[in-house]
């Protein structure tokens, strides 16, 4: 029997943690929590305790009569969780499909610089604007146009229809686009109402207005 313990950080501000940690509650995928809080005046160094890339998440497996193997990667933890439950769905089964899904995963993985430096997630804030650069703004452009063309495509609610990896790497993006009000297109319209109205990502919001730390790096 396999065990699986995903290393969180703070549910407030860490988009990487979300990833996973809503693919695989979504998904009904048995897993322990921990939640390892960030602590920037050490530049996390309590994270290389579980971490080997010192960052979170990270996903420890475990198997009776094997080495504990650890993943730190949010993207290699949900393409894990698709080898290892293959039933759940979690890539669309066209590979055309899957083919698609994937490369728009690593597009957010690797992509979207201006958006995720300049608008950091956090679940706390209240909707308001923000000065942003052309970079966010020609990043917000793209989301659009990924929401709107796999929407139409798919029929939603979600980018392939039901819920799986691809919008779990895109999930941090809609808190982003909403609480600095960055687009009232109506694929981010509706892409949002899908997302928020996940039990999944309504726990972990509920969570995330609990915690009590406040990290200045993260408020923009």
């Amino acid at each position: 029997m396999v065990q699986l313990t995903l290393y969180i950080g703070n549910k407030n501000y860490s988009s990487w943690s979300l990833r996973p940690w809503l693919a695989m509650t979504a998904a009904a995928i048995p897993f322990t929590e921990i939640l390892s809080r960030f602590d920037e005046s050490t530049g996390h160094a309590h994270f290389i305790k579980f971490s080997p890339t010192k960052k979170v998440p990270a996903l420890v497996i475990e198997e009776e009569g094997k080495e504990p193997v650890t993943i730190p990667e949010s993207l290699a933890i949900l393409e894990t969780m698709a080898d290892l439950y293959p039933q759940k769905g979690l890539w669309p089964e066209s590979p055309a499909e899957r083919a698609i899904a994937r490369s728009l995963a690593s597009e957010m993985h690797g992509g979207f610089f201006g958006l995720r430096g300049e608008c950091p997630m956090n679940m706390r804030r209240k909707p308001g604007a923000i000065e942003v650069s052309d970079a966010v703004r020609k990043d917000v452009k793209r989301i659009e146009s990924i929401w709107q063309e796999q929407l139409q495509r798919s029929g939603g609610p979600f980018l392939f229809g039901e819920f799986g990896i691809v919008d779990a790497m895109f999930a941090p993006v809609v808190n982003r686009l909403e609480i600095y009000e960055l687009s009232d297109h109506p694929a981010v319209k509706a892409y949002t109402k899908a997302m928020k109205a996940l039990p999944a990502w309504q726990d972990w919001v509920e969570e995330a207005l609990k915690e009590p730390w406040v990290v200045e790096e993260d408020e923009a």
